[in-house]
């Protein structure tokens, strides 16, 4: 396996897609700071792309905890087979 498909594999794996949401989680500090500096310059416009910001921030997140669940998933144990 060559260095290329590690990588690849590495990305849809499940400390990757936890390296992931860390490093999306750490996008919102800052947009937290971007907010803060909006309100104290009464700046409408910033305030409004740090909004958009935090909204992409909470939908990647909600699209990445999605991909562990589906990791998570991988046992095809059916309760009513049985």
């Amino acid at each position: 396996m060559s260095k290329l498909e590690k990588a690849k594999g590495f990305k849809k794996s499940k400390s990757g897609t936890y390296l992931s949401i860390g490093t999306t989680l750490f996008g919102a500090v800052g947009v937290a700071r971007q907010m803060k500096r909006g309100r104290a310059d009464s700046d409408t416009l910033l305030l409004i792309d740090a909004v958009v910001s935090a909204a992409a921030i909470a939908t990647g997140v909600a699209l990445l905890v999605r991909q562990l669940r589906r990791l998570g998933d991988d046992t095809d144990f059916d309760v009513l087979s049985s």
